[in-house]
């Protein structure tokens, strides 16, 4: 138990000696002594799995699970039916590896392509990708695939979350693509701005929607404004909203990407996530990472495989247009099943939830001088202001185990409702800050 070397000093002797050694020290002589550490690594000495556990335990008791929530901003606490956990904890699924060999692989396969499916449903969308890491990277890799030979320039919002803002400034200081930011304008995109400054070089502009601020963007005048420029249009959705909210075909976009968290996925301190994407199909060659197909095999029988593989990720690294050759399966898997269990319906209903339950609490937050900033309609998150320290509020609310919003400054706060939030913790939290 307290050890975790795979073989034994006896065994590690007769495999030195197999190969013509007497020690270790003998098998790394070459190695020239001024690199060599002398004296052994400044580390605890080895556990026992027991200890391991123990000390594990300790550690984790120090964090503080909040009962109540009323905080998003990219992470999102949702209902998550039961059947999740049940079947992506099954031992064949959660060990499950890349599937390199199809025909023994059929069976993550299959369930890679239902997720697939259901992205496509859900954003309208022709093509979807097996995911990339995170929401973040969605973003980013959206933006490299639509960079052409004599359009290098991308524009974003400022109102995006800003993690994903700065992954996207990262990815194009990498790639060479210019990144020029649209100002935010009373919580929503300049338009006016983004007409000025669109012009034949932009390859893509890339907004969020619904916003950082939870407010809605003129989605449909941008798609216009983007392809009459001739570039390609992004968007960054939450998938719950897609319950209520026209899907980013409908507003004309010819890529859609986003964080599944919210789709199964618990907040579990940050991940893992998985980063959905979705393209139309004109932009399907260039969709980065693994695509799932479905054929048949000389039986005619249906099969599935890796589709679209021999590409330059994989054999010209220095050219490619990513580098993203893997994917988040097993968190695809649970979206799926999240998405299977809870249907049209069950989706539609936890995002009707979401945006009344938001309405409710901003209206009574702003009875005791919260004002909401918000100047257009939003989805689940909202802004308030208060004359109240945004520290002094959260801070009070903590205490009575509620976990806040999230603050943007000293007076602003950003907050997030689900369909997991009751009325009766939407009162709380306003008779407490009514208090403070």
């Amino acid at each position: 138990m307290g050890s975790y070397i795979p073989n034994t000093e006896n065994e590690q002797s007769q495999m030195l000696s197999e190969i013509g050694f007497q020690s270790m020290e003998e098998l790394f002589g070459h190695i020239p002594d001024e690199v060599k550490v002398k004296d052994g690594l400044n580390i605890p000495e080895g556990m026992s799995e027991l200890e391991v556990r123990k000390s594990m335990q300790k550690i984790a008791g120090k964090n503080r699970v909040f009962e109540t929530i009323f905080r998003g901003a990219g992470a999102y606490r949702h209902f998550i039916p039961s059947i999740v956990k049940s079947v992506i904890s099954k031992e064949n699924l959660l060990t499950a590896y890349t599937p390199y060999q199809a025909e023994i692989s059929q069976g993550i396969l299959q369930s890679i392509f239902e997720y697939q499916t259901m992205i496509c449903d859900l954003t309208g969308m022709d093509t979807s990708n097996a995911s990339v890491y995170d929401g973040a990277t969605a973003a980013a890799e959206g933006i490299a695939m639509c960079k052409e030979r004599k359009r290098k320039k991308a524009m974003i919002s400022a109102t995006v979350l800003p993690y994903v803002l700065e992954t996207v400034k990262t990815y194009c200081f990498g790639n060479g693509m210019e990144l020029v930011v649209i100002p935010e304008k009373d919580g929503v995109t300049d338009v006016e701005f983004l007409k000025e400054n669109i012009d034949k070089e932009t390859a893509c502009v890339y907004i969020q929607h619904p916003n950082y601020y939870g407010n809605l963007e003129d989605a449909e005048n941008i798609g216009n404004i983007v392809h009459e420029a001739g570039a390609k249009y992004i968007m960054g959705v939450n998938p719950i909203s897609l319950g209520v909210l026209k899907t980013p075909r409908e507003y004309g976009a010819d890529v859609a990407v986003g964080d599944g968290q919210p789709l199964g996925l618990s907040i579990a301190f940050g991940g893992p996530y998985l980063g959905f994407m979705a393209c139309v199909e004109g932009m399907t060659r260039k969709l980065p990472g693994r695509i799932v197909g479905q054929t048949v095999d000389h039986n005619g029988k249906t099969g599935y495989v890796l589709t679209l593989q021999a590409r330059e990720q994989h054999i010209r690294r220095e050219k490619a247009s990513s580098n993203v050759c893997s994917n988040q399966a097993l968190c695809a898997l649970a979206v799926s099943v999240y998405m299977a269990a809870m249907g049209n319906e069950g989706l539609a209903n936890a995002a009707i939830q979401s945006t009344s339950k938001a309405h409710y609490l901003a209206a009574e937050l702003e009875k005791i001088g919260f004002a909401v900033e918000n100047k257009t309609d939003f989805f689940h998150e909202f802004v308030t202001k208060s004359e109240t320290p945004a520290e002094t509020a959260l801070k009070a609310l903590e205490e009575q185990g509620i976990l806040g919003g999230y603050p943007l400054d000293d007076h602003r706060i950003l907050w997030c409702c689900t369909e997991v939030n009751s009325k009766e913790e939407m009162d709380a939290v306003v008779r407490i800050l009514k208090e403070v």
